[in-house]
């Protein structure tokens, strides 16, 4: 192929303390699993029925995101963190299409955390709220800082942002 579409996005999560001071703030670039881009190319093309919503995980420590990745256990480079309060993953909650890029800026995805020293590594986009449950892992991304700590009653506020672009070939 000699040109072709980029599309992907960015995890940015806020840490806030049980007072609301901000700990700790760090991004993680996505990368788009084979069944996230399936899944994509199916509804724009085959006019599949659009997946809706979809929500907010987090993994834990040093995830290593793969192309092959799935919710089905097929993540051997990470886990999910379920140390929250929350029944489960927390709903992305899309705004306005604006410029080839859709966010939940105007309602970012809330964790609280319930356990001292919870790592953090990253998040993940799912088509389902139910923790360990199966279904379709859009994308995934690793911090750039590195792996993150948080506490008992901490709030982690989390922003996705997915762009599409020409990759300019």
């Amino acid at each position: 192929m000699e040109a072709g579409v980029r599309i992907g996005g960015i995890f940015t999560i806020w840490c806030y303390d049980k007072n609301g001071k901000l700990k700790w703030k760090d991004t993680a670039k996505n990368l788009v699993t084979n069944e996230g881009l399936d899944v994509i190319l199916n509804i724009l093309l085959k006019g599949a029925t659009p997946e809706d919503p979809w929500f907010v995980g987090l993994t834990d420590g040093t995830p290593t995101p793969a192309a092959g990745d799935q919710l089905t256990g097929t993540h051997a480079g990470w886990t999910e963190v379920t140390a929250y309060d929350e029944a489960g993953r927390q709903e992305f909650v899309d705004g306005a299409l604006s410029s080839q890029s859709v966010s939940n800026s105007a309602s970012k995805a809330s964790f609280t955390i319930d356990t001292n020293s919870t790592t953090i590594g990253g998040a993940f986009l799912a088509d389902i709220t139910t923790q360990g449950a199966n279904g379709t892992l859009l994308c995934i991304a690793a911090f750039t800082g590195g792996d993150k700590s948080a506490d008992d009653d901490d709030t982690l506020d989390v922003q996705y942002t997915f762009s599409a672009a020409d990759d300019g070939v």
